[in-house]
């Protein structure tokens, strides 16, 4: 389950109930979601799949002390690379289309 359709109270108050579940118990925890910034504060591992099929296309340990601070530099930069991972497969496809478009003559 994912936190992505709650408002954002409620998102912060669960993920923090989560940390202290797993606090606790240090029970492994699978969780699925589509906020970055979400599995980088709550992970020690993040796992980015391909668009189709479903593969494992990135694997990325998540060394930063707890609790996390989301406006640090390195929390940020690690964001940045699992981003960027997340959509490396789109970029061909955008230089392709800007190739395209300004080489094509004005009508």
């Amino acid at each position: 389950m994912s936190f992505g359709a709650l408002d954002a109270l409620t998102r912060e108050q669960l993920q923090h109930e989560l940390l202290q579940i797993w606090s606790r118990t240090g029970v492994t925890t699978i969780f699925v979601t589509h906020s970055v910034e979400e599995a980088v504060l709550l992970a020690d591992r993040v796992l980015v799949m391909s668009a189709g099929p479903g593969r494992i296309e990135s694997d990325f340990r998540i060394k930063l002390a707890r609790p996390r601070d989301v406006s640090s530099p390195e929390f940020n930069a690690l964001r940045r690379d699992i981003a960027r991972r997340l959509t490396s497969h789109l970029v061909p496809s955008r230089e392709r289309l800007a190739v395209t478009s300004s080489a094509d003559p004005i009508s």
